[in-house]
């Protein structure tokens, strides 16, 4: 752990409470939106745990995954309609509060943080699985294909955890509307993925065979 580290990070966390709140609490023109500081909770101290967990045992996966930056092309496209569905996603949330939309109930929204919780450990798992996650699309030195845990049963499960986290959020912001944002992002995971395994196959030896072995990308079964 360096201190060069340990300042990106906390400053990349603190610039992302921020920038969430903004957008979640800005739209809504009031702080008094409970389901709003429900995903701040359940988004942000998850994520302060994780980011902990990583300085003290791996610094270079933190490293990686802080100043990642994706090179090629359709990928560079994927990241940014990613982040424009946050975008869209927290703001419309915000604008429900606002205008009086339909809100979700109460306790469909802290099921929808259960729901946010369980995705995250199960992120966690995956994290600890592979020492060679990025958050671009790349074959890293000396990487190997890990074939064992949740990489055993679909292979993507990074991928599909954060499905189940994305589509789970406009949930714990109580918001149907904001539902809508979040859900082609199925649609661009899959492209993502496609494109992921060309490079995969070219480049990592031994992942044709994975392939064969591990025939389920996202759902098992």
């Amino acid at each position: 752990m360096t201190v060069k580290l340990f300042i990106s990070a906390i400053t990349k966390f603190l610039l992302g409470v921020l920038l969430v709140g903004l957008l979640i609490f800005l739209p809504a023109g009031t702080f008094e939106y409970i389901q709003g500081w429900i995903l701040m909770a359940t988004l942000f101290v998850p994520m302060f745990c994780a980011g902990i967990v990583m300085m003290i045992k791996n610094p270079g996966l933190l490293a990686s995954r802080l100043d990642a930056k994706e090179k090629r092309g359709k990928q560079s496209i994927v990241v940014k309609l990613s982040g424009l569905m946050f975008l869209c996603g927290f703001i419309v949330a915000g604008l429900g509060v606002r205008f009086d939309w339909f809100v979700l109930p109460m306790p469909v929204c802290f099921g929808g943080a259960v729901l946010f919780i369980i995705a995250y450990m199960l992120y966690a798992e995956v994290l600890r699985e592979s020492a060679y996650l990025s958050r671009t699309v790349e074959v890293q030195d000396g990487q190997q294909v890990i074939s064992t845990g949740l990489y055993g049963i679909v292979r993507h499960p990074m991928y599909a955890v954060t499905i189940w986290l994305f589509l789970s959020i406009p949930i714990v912001l109580g918001s149907l509307w904001s539902l809508l944002c979040f859900a082609p992002y199925v649609f661009v995971i899959i492209v993502r993925i496609l494109n992921e395994e060309k490079v995969l196959e070219a480049n990592l030896n031994g992942y044709k065979e994975y392939k064969k072995k591990v025939k389920y990308r996202l759902i098992p079964f």
